[in-house]
């Protein structure tokens, strides 16, 4: 995790390609039309030629990704309110919980059959309630969300885009990194496998082979953009705010340099001399009982 943690400060360019790479591949596998290319040129307010829903669609998710942090993972009131806002001007039931009974249909099969509309708020203050439980780990935290709200299907449509951006928005609050992680883009290249584990719990009446799934594809998309990183190298400043970004307190020069594995002690000296001098760190003790604090 924090060797793809540099993406955060190293590379704007990186960071805007693989914004567009998560819009393009959330969309598009709910049958948005629009290539990267186009979604590209909305984000630079040029113009583009498709369907007006597809690009009502794209306009919606870059405001919505756009202000990602406004959103407070446990707060339903935020939930409703991302999900109005990436689907404004589409349904009028935006921001709302669904009134009538829906099913999953694919092909002239029933995959799934949601829970009765009168549910649905209970269910999900009820799944609220869970995010809220500090003795699970964010990572399963946010596997079991997006399973459990897909089984939920609260609102008439929009449930599978607001579903990965919850994902997103639960593991931001852990792992800033998580902005800049496109792994939806490997659920669009494998969307049978997505829906056929997403059945398979169903039929379990558990979560495990979902959380299973996703842990297997966030670990995929850190290991692409890690080797994509590769060669980045970070003035001595970027150093040390990404070391300050990830929060590991107390720390040694020695966990450091973990984090910088090609960086010499005499450099990890410097830089922590520098984060001293800069407000970033703070240390007690002397020489080799030296401890470090983030500030």
């Amino acid at each position: 995790m924090a060797k793809a943690s540099f993406l955060i400060d190293a590379s704007p360019k990186l960071r805007k390609q693989n914004q567009i790479r998560t819009i393009h591949a959330s969309l598009k596998i709910e049958g948005n039309t629009l290539s990267e290319e186009q979604i590209t040129a909305i984000i630079d307010n040029k113009r583009v030629i498709g369907p007006e829903a597809d690009i009502r669609e794209v306009e919606n998710a870059i405001h919505t990704y756009q202000s990602i942090h406004k959103f407070k993972a446990h707060s339903l009131n935020s939930f409703l309110s991302a999900h109005k806002m990436l689907m404004q001007g589409l349904k009028k039931s935006a921001g709302m919980f669904r009134t009538k009974g829906v099913g999953v249909v694919k092909g002239t099969k029933v995959q799934h059959l949601a829970p009765p509309a009168e549910r649905v708020p209970y269910l999900m203050k009820e799944l609220f309630g869970y995010l809220k439980n500090q003795n699970e780990l964010a990572l399963i935290k946010s596997c079991v969300f997006h399973y459990e709200l897909e089984f939920i299907h609260p609102f008439m449509d929009g449930n599978g885009r607001i579903g990965r951006l919850w994902q997103t928005v639960i593991l931001l609050e852990k792992y800033p990194i998580f902005l800049h992680v496109p792994f939806e883009n490997l659920i669009a290249e494998q969307q049978s496998d997505y829906y056929h584990v997403l059945s398979q719990c169903d039929k379990e009446g558990k979560s495990t082979a979902f959380i299973e799934y996703m842990l297997g594809i966030i670990n995929e998309t850190l290991s692409s953009l890690i080797d994509s990183s590769k060669g980045i190298k970070l003035s001595q400043d970027q150093r040390i705010d990404h070391f300050a970004k990830l929060n590991i307190d107390p720390f040694t020069r020695q966990d450091y340099m973990e984090v910088f594995k090609n960086l010499s002690t005499a450099s990890a000296s410097r830089d922590l001399k520098k984060g001293l001098e800069l407000g970033k760190f703070s240390k007690e003790g002397h020489k080799r009982n030296t401890i470090y604090h983030i500030q």
